[in-house]
Formats: C-alpha cells, structure tokens, sequence
C-alpha cells in the first residue's frame, strides 16, 4: 500500500507542478477535533483502501463501509481532503486541496464548505469568513490576487450588507452592496481626493445636489472595477466517493425530485425542489440536521412510595379531588367581582382520621387552601376542560412524574400520567401577581378563544403539618406539548441574545433537550390563515397576548415552540380526536382543509388550532457569527406540526428586576438581557417573533 501511494505522489507531482508544496503538507499530520461521538458504539477500524477508479483513501473506518472519524481522500484527478468525516461524508474541520493549487480549510458540512474557513486561491486571491453551502455568506474578508481588498458582508458569494472596499490604486468605498454592487448610502473617496457622499444605485452615484454625478465622476468611476474573485472548478460536495461495494454517495449535477411537502397542488404554493442525490428521502433530510427521530424516553421520575415528595403528591390529589367535587357554579361564565376575592383565608383540614367534609387518608396531616375556586371552576369551563376527566388525569390511581430538576426560578414541575397538565410549585411572589392579575387573565382569556397565553386551571396551596408550617403554593397548568406526535425539536424563545444557548454538547440534545434562541436554525413558514389569526389579520393574537402583557406589567416570558418532523404520516394518522390539553375543540382554519389534512385521519381536524397541532413548513437557517439573533434564510424547507405558547407570564417587573437590568446593563448590551421594562420587552419580543415566523410563499 505504501508502495502505491508513493507512487501516486509522484504522478502527481510530475503532473502538477504547481501543487508541489500543497500536496506535501496535505501529507503530514493534521491537527483536527475529534468528531462528535454521537455514533460511540460504532465499531471504527483503521484502512487503507484503492478503489477500482484509483482513488485512495486512509483513515478510520466503519463496518456500514464508509469513513467515520480522521481520515484523508485522494481522488485520481489530484483532489485531496484531509480532516474530520462523519457516517461517510466530510464533517467537521478539514482541508481541501485542488490541482491547480488552491486549498480550502476549514469547517465542512455534508460534504459541503460550510462554516468559518480560508480558501487561497491559484491566483493568489484569499478569502478568509463565513460560508453557507459552498458560497460566502456572511462576515468576511477578501484579498485580490491584482491587490484590491474588501471586507464586510456577504451574501450567497456576494458583497451584500455593509461593507468596505480598496483598490490597489487607493480609490476607497465604504456604505452598503447588494448583489455585488454599490447600492444604498455610501461614500466614495478616489486617490486624488474627489468624494462622494450620497446614494448608490447598481454601482453607480444616483444623487447629487447640483450636479448630474454621472457626468462629474464618469473618469474616476471607470478606475472603480469591482475585481471578480476566484471560483473553484469543482466544489468538495460535487466530488463522488467510491466506497468498497462501489455506489457513489455524491454525484455532480445528478438530481432528482423530492417531494418536500404534499400541499394541494391546484393552488400553486408548494414546489417540488432539488436535492442532491445523497438526500434519498425526508427523513434522511432531518437526519442531516442533527435531528434524531428515533422514540425518547418521557421526562420525569414516577413518583413512588419513598419519594421524598410522595405524601406532598397525596396531599395535592386529595385536595384537588376535594375542590373539583364541590357543587357546580350556574352555566353563566360572568363572575361578580367577590368571586376574585383573594384574601380569603379559609383552609380546608385533612386529618388522616377523615372528617364531616374529607376522606381518611394515608398521608399525613396538612391543610388545603384554594384560590378563587369559582373562578378557575369557570376558567376550566371556559376551556372546555371535562371535570371527572380533570380529576382523572391529576387525581387518579397513576402517579404523578417529577421532572429531572428545578427551573431557573427554583421551581419544581410536576406531570400527570397522561401529559395533559403540569403542576408547578410557586414562590409567593409569582402567586401574589397571579391573585393580581387574575381579573383581566379572566376577561383575556375569555374574550380571545385563541390566546396564546398559559391556560391556568387551578391555584393551590398545602401547609404541611409540624413545627415548620411549610407552604407549598402551586398552580395547574396545560402541557403545551400535549400530542400523539412525536416533538422533535423544543425551543424557549425570549428575542434576547445574552445566555441564550444550550450549555450541552451537540451529542447530548435530544428531543427531550429545551433549546434557546441562539440555538434556533429555523424559520417558521405559517399557512396563509393562520399567519392572519397570528399577526395581521382580524385577531392579530400575539399583538392582543403582548398588550395584556405589557398593562400587566409582565416581562421575561418566553414563546415555547414544539416542532414534529413529517418524515411519516403515520403517527398523524394515528393520532385521536380527543381534546388537546386544554380541553378545547376550537374552529377549524380554512387552511387546514387542504389534501396535507384532508390525506390523514379527518378527526384529527378537531385539534387543530393556532398555536396546536398547526401544519407548516420550517426553512432551515445559517448563522454568519456567534451572537447573530437570526440567521440567514437557506431555501431548505421541510414539512412540520408546530406547537407554541406563550409561558412564564409571572414575573413581575419588580424592584429585584430593576437591580438585575442596571446591574447587568454595566456588563452586557442593555438590548440582549432579558430584564428589561415590560414596554421595552414587548417591544423586542414581537419584533423577535415577527422576524422567526413568516407567511409561507
């Protein structure tokens, strides 16, 4: 084998000359991260493979035949990429060489140049930034083989956004590109001192005070070329592998149809796109996002005899059990303001012995208190919530399941058997706001059937019995993510930047695992109709949600978004006709009686609302750097369910927010932390939301 390579060396050097040193170094060790251990079980062997068409490759190796791992590939033509692969495709940081000389390294992405890399030119033109599927795309830096220089923004291989460009003979612009050409405010300052100051149209000056600019500056602008860079003859992703039983894993120009969405075809939304080859099928798609779509295990701890928390869970079902059952309120949901009454300070006792109004019970003594029972008797009323069903799912023989640890806040959450509702434990403070607050959440809900606000359905609390005295205040709550759909992806967006990504490693998300906003790589493509109910049309219900909000002077709320993946219908055909969590069998849109609904199981229509069960579309997106809130649209788009609500609306903006804004203010950007005037977080919330939903095309 060593005998071969060499002599591949040696044809190569002979052949290209003016690769000699490139090929050399390609040769010696590499310094690359290790790849994602997210396949740790696969067994990786070390190779050194000839394949029949004389490409070589040597490096780690799976059984499934294909490179997993470091590894390097010698194409016959004089190619070369040495680095990281992953499940047979160049993935992670790697280096790519071509014969005319030029090189490439940096970060790779299916097999694509994708990420923060150098390539130098045969030329000598060198790009050093960001790239998005083979092109430059963002911020970037590039210098001309003739010695012009630019540096600013680009887009799709492209200056696009701000930038700055130097001529080698000293003429300088600086203002705005679009499409690779002067476009927007910018200043031209030539080498003999002549400036422009003003706006710029398809490369040209379009305005000036007293003179036709055109006529003014036509000698120096035809000084001002814009030097076109070097291209690649061939991209790394177009190159094909040859592997041990001789299928290619990627084919130039080779592309075929994929149906990435099934809307009806008569109303000429949705088009068919291409792709390459080696996307065989949509869930080989999502796959390539990361994105596993094998079953998780469901969250949380069955709470069981021994469990430090086991007497609080009885004490909590006998007392639930004990408010649903009380007597009925009259059909009306109009409550006279004694119903809103919060100061009552009747408790309820469950002595183990049993007494004339409670159960004999097994757990220990406490007293039970609950909050403006008619109220939230009514709320559940207003939300179509069953009572004995109510009571079934939090009261019944299952247990409740702890989730794995405390919010931010200290809290702990708690889920009933069936998903339906989750009970969290609450600090006085956030009860004191829910008390305040209660009378216009009342009227809120009541007057937007399609509020996108937390459905609240009871508000508790259990003193435990001994010297302490503890309280325990917690409130019921619908699970948002209440579905027969698998959740493959959920986001908790707050349209700030500081502290806003996951702290865990890339191969431990799940879809278990709640993301943030600088983790978000999508962009949220809503139907016609529901992005009318969403923003602009006869509701506008985030605008009325953030408005309740903002008077109630609520800030730090996140938007808790739930993405299922329709790699299948199955699991949609699956699915029942029985309420979501909040019980509710609200109106159909008009958008969901297209043939993407109408093709599965039709009872599936009574859950769908906006915010639940909703069918869309997601387009994947880039970041051109770290901090980027939104990233780069890349017209990759893939058939969804969403679910989203509004969450954490019981923060108060209060004396300690007040501290915590000045107090970081000093450290970071006042405009990416999350405690901020509720005017001026409702304010960055919806334009955050506004930028990451759009009306599908």
């Amino acid at each position: 084998m060593n005998n071969v390579l060499k002599a591949w060396e040696v044809k190569v050097k002979k052949s290209q000359a003016s690769a000699k040193k490139r090929a050399a170094t390609m040769f010696t060790t590499m310094s690359v991260a290790h790849v994602d251990e997210e396949a740790s079980d696969i067994q990786v062997s070390h190779v050194e493979k000839i394949f029949s068409n004389g490409d070589i490759y040597i490096g780690q190796w799976v059984a499934e035949n294909y490179p997993h791992g470091d590894g390097k590939y010698l194409w016959s033509d004089g190619c070369m990429y040495v680095g990281e692969w992953c499940k047979g495709k160049s993935n992670g940081k790697g280096k790519f060489s071509w014969p005319s000389g030029a090189t490439y390294e940096g970060q790779f992405k299916n097999s694509y140049i994708d990420g923060e890399g150098t390539f130098t030119g045969s030329l000598n033109d060198t790009y050093k930034g960001f790239w998005v599927m083979n092109k430059k795309h963002g911020k970037g830096k590039e210098s001309y083989g003739n010695g012009d220089h630019y540096e600013g923004n680009w887009r799709k291989g492209l200056h696009d956004g701000q930038g700055t460009y130097q001529w080698n003979s000293g003429h300088q612009y600086i203002g705005q590109w679009k499409k690779g050409k002067m476009n927007g405010n910018g200043i031209m300052i030539w080498s003999n001192g002549n400036r422009f100051d003003g706006n710029w149209e398809g490369g040209l000056p379009s305005s000036h005070k007293d003179l036709d600019p055109l006529l003014l500056f036509s000698v120096e602008m035809s000084e001002c070329v814009i030097h076109e860079a070097e291209s690649p003859s061939v991209f790394p992703s177009e190159k094909m592998f040859s592997w041990s039983k001789g299928e290619s894993k990627h084919h130039k120009h080779h592309k075929q149809q994929i149906r990435i969405n099934s809307k009806n075809e008569n109303k000429g939304r949705r088009q068919s796109v291409s792709v390459d080859e080696r996307v065989t099928n949509h869930e080989e798609c999502i796959r390539g996002l990361g994105i596993n779509l094998q079953p998780v295990e469901r969250q949380g701890v069955t709470i069981c005899k021994g469990h430090k928390n086991y007497e609080l869970m009885l004490n909590l079902q006998l007392g639930i059990r004990h408010s649903v059952g009380r007597p009925a309120p009259s059909k009306s949901v109009d409550l006279k303001a004694t119903g809103f009454d919060t100061e009552e300070k009747l408790w309820t006792k469950f002595p183990p012995e049993g007494s004339k109004h409670t159960p004999p019970h097994q757990s220990c003594d406490f007293r039970w208190k609950d909050y403006c029972p008619f109220v939230f008797r009514t709320l559940r009323k207003l939300f179509n919530v069953d009572p004995a069903e109510y009571m079934l799912s939090i009261c019944g023989d299952e247990a409740l399941r702890e989730l794995s640890s405390p919010g931010k806040s200290g809290s702990f959450f708690y889920m009933t058997h069936d998903d339906k509702y989750m009970i969290k434990t609450m600090k006085k403070a956030e009860v004191k706001v829910l008390k305040r607050m209660l009378p216009s959440y009342f009227e809120h809900v009541k007057a937007y059937e399609n509020t996108l606000v937390t459905k609240f359905f009871g508000l508790h609390c259990v003193k435990l019995s001994g010297t302490s005295q503890k309280k325990v205040r917690f409130v019921i709550m619908g699970n948002l993510f209440h579905t027969n759909v698998r959740i493959n992806r959920r986001f908790d967006l707050k349209g700030s930047s500081h502290g806003r990504i996951t702290d865990k490693p890339e191969s431990q998300i799940d879809a278990n695992t709640t993301l943030k906003d600088l983790d978000l790589n999508f962009i949220f493509r809503l139907q016609n109709d529901w992005f009318q109910d969403f923003y602009c049309g006869r509701c506008r219900q985030v605008e009325k949600d953030l408005e309740f909000l903002e008077h109630e002077r609520i800030m730090d709320y996140s938007l808790l978004v739930g993405v299922s993946f329709r790699e299948s219908n199955q699991e949609l055909e699956n699915s029942n006709s029985e309420p979501n969590s909040t019980g509710t069998s609200p109106r159909v849109s008009s958008a969901d009686t297209d043939t993407s609904i109408t093709s599965l199981n039709p009872t599936r229509w009574a859950s769908v609302r906006l915010g639940m069960n909703m069918p869309a579309r997601v387009e994947s997106t880039v970041r051109s750097h770290q901090n980027q809130l939104v990233g780069e649209a890349t017209g990759e788009f893939y058939d969804v369910i969403l679910f989203f609500g509004i969450i954490d609306i019981l923060q108060n903006y209060d004396i300690n927010k007040k501290f915590e804004h000045a107090y970081k203010s000093l450290q970071f950007d006042p405009t990416s932390i999350s405690a901020v005037d509720p005017i001026q977080y409702a304010k960055r919330f919806r334009d955050f939301i506004f930028s990451v939903f759009k009306e599908d095309d």
